[in-house]
């Protein structure tokens, strides 16, 4: 009877033990519920906004960049126009005169 005895009670002494360890569990639970956290975000707010400041120059940048290339190419020409006119009448002249030539 003596092991039966020591058997139970050490089964006794073992649920009871569970049993606080369970209390505190419980206990700690209720504190992580009701504990808030906060994030401190102050720097990196900081380094977002520099960021966002630097990529709104970069844009500003590239957009005048844009506008300046695009007014270059429409103002370039690779011919003045009345160079063209005066190659294309010389040829429509020149034509003229061979062909006048061969005719006779």
């Amino acid at each position: 009877m003596t092991k039966l005895e020591e058997l139970t009670n050490l089964l006794v002494n073992e649920i009871d033990d569970f049993k606080k360890d369970v209390e505190k569990l419980e206990i700690i639970n209720n504190q992580l519920k009701d504990t808030k956290i906060k994030v401190d975000l102050t720097e990196y707010k900081s380094i977002i906004d520099s960021h966002q400041q630097q990529m709104e120059v970069y844009k500003r940048t590239f957009k005048d960049f844009e506008n300046r290339f695009n007014n270059k190419i429409n103002q370039a020409k690779i011919y003045p126009t009345w160079a063209v006119v005066v190659f294309v009448v010389c040829i429509v002249v020149t034509v003229t005169l061979v062909s006048y030539i061969f005719i006779k």
